[in-house]
């Protein structure tokens, strides 16, 4: 890998684009790199995922426009088609992906971080959809994502006017879940990731793919998938250990307790 590492922390993964020179730029090696290191997470042994950009100054500041300049029409699909593709890996994937965004997050870079899970950010964070000022639509989810989590309305008005925004506004309308100083971003973005972990596995793949299918369909549907992935989770050993170790503690604790005597 040239431009993605890849490590492990316990049951953590951290998987981090490193083209600092670049902006941590997405091009088409950077992608093929993405998806074949989502494609080697031994999900047996890692239960969340940190994906960050390399240096202090960017997450990812967009697509690579010198390899988008001279694209034709069919291979400007193509290529909208490989982001998707590896950002909707991303989005499905079976364990939860935090993105922890330090710094410029435009374009493709907003739009992988959107293809995540949970988005954190630093104080220096920037976010934007500015390709109509490119000639272009957003053409890695941006259309779609954006106006799923924050509204409609504000979608509109950032990717119309090509319009970028600050950590504090990011975190106001719900694009992030949170803010930090820059050099509290990946401990904050690491310890989530770690609480996650800790949490029946089965059971938080499980939530996962309830809200992301529930998302795409009706109520009546959606409670439905809910049932059967809630259905799924018993006699699995996480559903017996962590429903035998809660009646204990609640069998100590009632032992414990001390009756009330009026003297």
């Amino acid at each position: 890998m040239e431009f993605v590492t890849y490590e492990t922390e316990g049951a953590v993964a951290v998987v981090t684009i490193n083209r600092p020179k670049a902006l941590n730029a997405l091009n088409s090696q950077v992608l093929e790199e993405l998806e074949a290191t989502f494609d080697a997470i031994n999900l047996d042994e890692i239960r969340a995922v940190v994906l960050t950009g390399a240096g202090d100054k960017s997450f990812v500041a967009g697509a690579d426009i010198g390899e988008m300049s001279t694209l034709t029409k069919a291979e400007g699909e193509a290529f909208g088609k490989k982001g998707n593709d590896i950002f909707r890996k991303i989005e499905t994937f079976p364990i939860p992906v935090i993105a922890a965004i330090n710094g410029f997050a435009l374009g493709g870079g907003c739009e992988i971080s959107m293809s995540c899970d949970i988005r954190i950010c630093s104080e220096n964070a920037m976010f934007g959809q500015p390709e109509v000022g490119l000639g272009i639509t957003p053409g890695f989810g941006g259309t779609q994502r954006l106006a799923r989590l924050v509204s409609p309305g504000m979608a509109k008005q950032m990717i119309y006017a090509a319009r970028n925004i600050k950590a504090d506004e990011a975190y106001r309308i719900g694009l992030v879940n949170a803010v930090y100083p820059l050099e509290e971003l990946m401990p904050a973005a690491k310890k989530l990731a770690a609480t996650i972990a800790q949490n029946a596995p089965i059971a938080v793949r499980n939530c996962k793919k309830a809200i992301n299918e529930g998302l795409e369909v009706d109520m009546d549907q959606a409670i439905v998938i809910e049932e059967k992935l809630f259905g799924d989770c018993f006699e699995t050993e996480d559903q017996k250990a962590g429903m035998g170790n809660f009646l204990e503690k609640d069998k100590e604790k009632k032992l414990k307790v001390v009756p009330f005597q009026n003297k």
